[in-house]
């Protein structure tokens, strides 16, 4: 992701792509998206904060706000099963 990316507040991607394999990252972009976000960068970009909370022992995401102000808790361990990664959305700034 480029610098100018996170620089411009309305940030779009370029393209996307379906997950073919799990991997750490798209664990986290399950999770953003079951949250209801695209990704990291839009989270950040809603709900106006900096960090997020992920477990230390994985650097999985561990507690999200949706839109109407509920939470998502999510466990250390991977929670995006093998029948679910190919409906993991990957994009590209």
């Amino acid at each position: 992701m480029s610098c100018a990316a996170y620089l411009d507040g309305n940030a779009r991607p370029k393209s996307m792509c379906r997950a073919k394999q799990w991997t750490d990252e798209v664990e986290n972009l399950y999770r953003f998206q079951q949250a209801g976000y695209r990704d990291e960068l839009e989270y950040k970009q809603v709900k106006q904060v900096d960090l997020i909370d992920k477990w230390p022992e994985t650097g999985f995401v561990k507690k999200l706000v949706r839109r109407d102000n509920t939470f998502f808790y999510y466990n250390r361990k991977r929670e995006c099963e093998d029948k679910e990664v190919h409906k993991v959305k990957v994009y590209a700034y």
